[in-house]
């Protein structure tokens, strides 16, 4: 299996496939409405706007799997981002990235790439003592940890980063420049 067998629902219900973004470079996150990470969506669309005609596409998937920190409808996460982050790429169906209901697409991203920490700061800090409360072990499953990990798939379909939440957001940036 590869990337391109795959696909995501759309919020409207659409199943798109991960074969219409052969070619590009894609950036496929977890994403919350009301988490210490939702301003992650302003360079999330400031990427977007940056790359999106050099072959650049984001994949949004919002999650309520953490703490519920995305309680609304499809059509109200839409609203928030739209209004408060005015973002332009398509937002997916609320789906769980975890977990035996945990949507394809995430199941394969956590195969080809799984944890490798938080790296350091206070945001790092804060995860691991908050997860260490949580699951003793969690440092050796592939699980998504919280929201906003981001995955970046090369032009090939290659899924070539994996990225925490904790991860500055200019490393992300970077990353998928260099792929452009």
């Amino acid at each position: 299996m590869s990337f391109y067998d795959l696909s995501v629902t759309a919020s409207s219900g659409e199943e798109i496939s991960m074969k219409d973004y052969e070619g590009k470079v894609v950036l496929i996150v977890n994403t919350a409405t009301g988490c210490g990470f939702t301003p992650h969506y302003k360079d999330i669309e400031t990427m977007y706007e940056k790359y999106h005609d050099k072959g650049f596409e984001v994949i949004d998937v919002p999650c309520n799997q953490f703490a519920g920190q995305t309680p609304g409808t499809d059509e109200e996460i839409h609203e928030f981002c739209s209004l408060k982050y005015h973002t332009q790429f398509p937002q997916m169906k609320k789906s769980d990235v975890n977990g035996e209901n945990a949507i394809p697409l995430f199941k394969y991203l956590k195969e080809q790439k799984g944890f490798e920490g938080f790296g350091i700061g206070g945001a790092a800090i804060a995860l691991n003592l908050m997860l260490a409360k949580q699951d003793k072990d969690y440092k050796n499953n592939p699980d998504i940890k919280w929201n906003f990990t981001k995955f970046v798939v090369d032009r090939s379909g290659k899924v070539v980063a994996r990225f925490e939440p904790s991860a500055k957001m200019h490393e992300v940036d970077r990353c998928v420049e260099s792929l452009l």
